[in-house]
């Protein structure tokens, strides 16, 4: 068996006959497909089963603990190929060469290179449900395409050899979140990242459903909390989201009155020293700024992704490093988020009428 396809799933019974046989169409592969349940209660493990007998490569089904990061590593635990691949049920794949040519690739690196430190992942697109286009979906579809930190994530598929895997793995099993982006950061550290050639398409309901905007606000605040160690945020917010589980915009306020109320809560050191990592993570982030000039432009110009000019870029990696790696240019940033912060919180508070 050349690959082994693992896939968590949690009431996807919508999506996972889609993606079968979205698989079922690859050819020059050998594969088999891990489906990895945890704890679906809309039939989805007991159609995973009754597609075996119509699936074109083998088919399990394993049952695991909720949690994305303990169903990946059930999947890997349970895999017979030498070579895994970590996918999101909802991507798709058109080109029906994209893991043959995604395995050659790596392959051939590998062989360059003179070991298997070496992890793959797709080239990044957003299916959805307007043609229009959207800067903010091409701002992240280009942000994909660099070999930067945080730019790696389980939504452009995770292609790597085993061996590799057991070095950099398992996925952080009681991580609140970024278990992916986490795994991608000790293959940063370990080895390589390769941009394969073939592109993965993943749905943007969820962004659409939510807000753009409104869910990169989120993701950016649950990143720096992440990064500078506040469970208790992530303890107390598991109420609010499963609260707006079934709700339709995301509604930032009840997160930015939880934020507020820890920090009110906490003594003045706690929190100067909270908003003070969080300028110490900003700070090496600030190349994102630079990007999104480089993006825009390019986006106005109407380039395809593949061919966004890093101008910008480029300046700002040649001399913000060392003009701002140091206790100033970190309380710069610290004041700069605060600022930011704060005006998000102006703008997304309840009108009044």
């Amino acid at each position: 068996m050349g690959l082994s396809v693992i896939v968590p799933v949690c009431n996807e019974v919508e999506q996972l006959p889609v993606f079968v046989d979205m698989l079922a169409r690859q050819q020059g592969v050998e594969l088999e497909l891990i489906i990895v349940d945890g704890g679906s209660t809309d039939g989805t493990a007991e159609l995973a089963e009754g597609l075996k007998g119509g699936c074109r490569w083998p088919l399990r089904l394993v049952e695991s603990e909720r949690g994305r990061g303990r169903q990946l590593n059930a999947g890997a635990a349970s895999a017979s190929a030498e070579t895994l691949l970590f996918l999101h049920a909802d991507s798709v794949l058109t080109d029906d060469r994209a893991l043959a040519v995604a395995l050659s690739e790596l392959d051939d690196e590998c062989a360059n290179r003179g070991d298997d430190r070496i992890a793959g992942h797709f080239r990044l697109k957003f299916s959805r449900t307007t043609e229009q286009s959207s800067f903010g979906f091409y701002f992240w579809e280009g942000k994909a395409r660099l070999d930067r930190p945080e730019c790696t994530h389980g939504d452009q598929g995770f292609l790597l050899k085993r061996s590799f895997f057991e070095e950099v793995g398992p996925f952080d099993a009681d991580a609140p979140i970024a278990e992916d982006t986490r795994l991608a950061e000790r293959v940063r550290a370990r080895g390589k990242w390769l941009l394969l050639s073939p592109e993965l398409w993943t749905s943007a309901r969820r962004f659409e459903t939510e807000g753009l905007k409104e869910r990169q606000t989120l993701n950016a605040l649950i990143m720096n909390f992440a990064a500078i160690g506040w469970p208790r945020f992530f303890t107390e917010a598991q109420a609010i989201y499963r609260t707006q589980s079934d709700t339709d915009r995301l509604d930032l306020v009840p997160f930015f009155r939880l934020i507020d109320r820890l920090n009110s809560e906490a003594p003045f050191t706690e929190r100067a020293e909270r908003w003070y990592k969080t300028g110490s993570y900003v700070r090496p982030n600030a190349w994102q700024l630079a990007f999104l000039m480089d993006v825009r432009r390019s986006f106005r110009e109407g380039k395809p992704v593949e061919e966004i000019s890093t101008m910008m870029l480029d300046l700002h990696d040649r001399w913000f490093e060392r003009v701002t790696n140091n206790p100033l240019g970190r309380l710069v940033a610290m004041a700069g988020t605060w600022v930011w912060y704060r005006l998000t919180v102006w703008r997304s508070r309840p009108s009044k009428h």
